[in-house]
């Protein structure tokens, strides 16, 4: 059996295209049962978002299991031809499809990097999975997994610490100001809708209340309400300021609507207590010289964007991490899911060599005639002695070579000097019966011992080789 994904992303298809792929909720049972219906597919797990459409999959053969999953994809919208699709899509089979998912999972792959969001949307999706019986054994263990590399990620790396948005970067720098964010009021100048978004955040980290003004009375009860908040007239906001630990502005006024001796009056009925100004508007609203006040920390756009710029690069370091964390833990899975190759072949040499032994020990039982249990028990055990001998070598040699390169050539072996059933098809190898067993040969065949010369001349070539990879 082999794992595949076929999908297309943010980074392969337009907006237009990734939605008339996207599977709503209430179809997606119907459209895992379409897909496991399909000859040669095993198992599928659909993850469908605003950003990716892709179809996860255990198959029998992957070049076949690649053409039924874009069939698939094109019958969920019937506008959309497999011609139209096939430019946007990427196909990924074995350990390449197994780190695909997992850099997903741990939102390696997603349009900001570190978002938490994707995760949630990959459970959901095996959830829906599960429960329409879509996944079985290998897709089962191998989303686990990637839920599992996604949380060893957040945990191990700051990937997901940093603001990479000017919103949420407002928040950051909040937070750097005040401990903690409970308890305090924000007052909202304007209806930017960066400076709105920037408010939600802030009271999703504990801010207690909202003001809000605008120039326009009606706008500014309508914001209260969707926020909660109390509506304050425009006239009156720099006398409310001293009410406030947090002042969003973001307005579309040509001129300084705050100035330096606000900010002053205001600090000095606050007792001296911290103020954060956010001024997100272009041109500038608060009057830069609010910097030099104390106890008032000012910031403007281009010091957010800076902010945001530092943290992406801190987050592609931190992706680095992850992305090595990744390759760990696909070479782990991988060593799971060739231990799954050997082990019905072990089962089937065991079968295989009981039921000669017992058939032989029925036709020798029945010619050596009357004999005592104790002496039937003695001849019993002498034939399960040799088969066990006989087989011994051979199972070893599977269970050591599960996890080595050559450990389907091996299993190809054991299945063809013990008559075992036919040999399940379609190895993400690509290689068929004869060409395993060619290589396998080679494999066993020892390798002539060099002549002194050639070997050193090997070794200078490996070393010349080597000075190539790193540079």
């Amino acid at each position: 059996m082999n794992i595949i994904v076929v999908g297309l992303s943010h980074k392969t298809a337009p907006i237009e295209i990734r939605e008339r792929l996207a599977v709503p909720e209430s179809r997606m049972g119907e459209a895992l049962s379409r897909l496991c219906s399909y000859p040669g597919i095993k198992e599928g797990i659909l993850l469908s978002t605003c950003n990716r459409v892709e179809v996860y999959a255990v198959v029998e053969d992957i070049e076949s299991g690649y053409s039924r999953v874009q069939e698939f994809l094109a019958d969920t919208h019937l506008s959309l031809s497999s011609e139209q699709l096939t430019p946007h899509l990427y196909w990924h089979a074995g350990d390449k499809a197994i780190a695909h998912l997992f850099r997903v999972a741990a939102s390696l792959d997603s349009m900001i990097v570190g978002e938490s969001q994707i995760l949630g949307q990959l459970k959901d999706a095996f959830e829906i999975a599960l429960a329409h019986k879509a996944t079985g054994l290998i897709l089962n263990k191998v989303v686990k997994k990637a839920i599992s590399v996604a949380k060893r990620v957040r945990t191990e790396t700051k990937i997901s610490e940093m603001a990479v948005s000017v919103s949420y970067a407002a928040v950051e720098l909040a937070k750097k100001i005040f401990s903690s964010l409970r308890e305090k009021t924000v007052l909202l100048v304007g209806a930017g809708e960066m400076a709105k978004l920037a408010a939600r955040h802030l009271m999703a980290h504990g801010v207690r209340q909202v003001r809000i003004t605008t120039r326009n009375p009606h706008a500014a009860m309508d914001l209260a309400c969707r926020f909660n908040a109390t509506p304050i007239p425009f006239e009156e906001f720099r006398d409310d300021m001293a009410t406030a630990d947090i002042v969003l502005v973001s307005t579309g006024a040509s001129h300084y609507l705050i100035g330096a001796e606000d900010v002053q009056r205001a600090v000095r009925q606050r007792m001296n207590r911290p103020m954060f100004l956010i001024d997100i508007s272009v041109p500038r609203n608060i009057d830069p010289a609010v910097r030099h006040i104390d106890n008032a920390f000012l910031f403007d756009i281009d010091d957010l964007k800076m902010r945001v710029e530092q943290n992406r690069e801190e987050r592609l370091q931190e992706a680095e991490k992850a992305e090595r964390m990744v390759a760990e833990e696909v070479v782990v899975l991988r060593q799971w899911l060739k231990s799954l190759e050997v082990t019905p072949t072990i089962v089937a040499l065991r079968a295989r060599t009981e039921e000669i032994k017992r058939a032989e020990l029925e036709k020798t039982l029945g010619r050596l005639g009357h004999l005592s249990n104790h002496e039937r028990e003695l001849v019993e055990n002498l034939a399960s002695a040799i088969v066990n001998k006989l087989i011994h070598g051979a199972m070893v040699t599977l269970k050591a070579e599960a996890n080595s390169s050559g450990g389907a050539m091996f299993v190809e072996a054991a299945r063809r000097f013990f008559c075992l059933e036919e040999a399940p098809t379609g190895r993400s190898d690509h290689l068929n019966r004869s060409d395993r067993w060619d290589r396998f040969a080679r494999l066993a065949t020892p390798a002539p011992r060099p002549e002194p010369f050639v070997a050193e001349e090997a070794t200078e070539a490996s070393r010349e080789q080597a000075g190539e990879k790193k540079r």
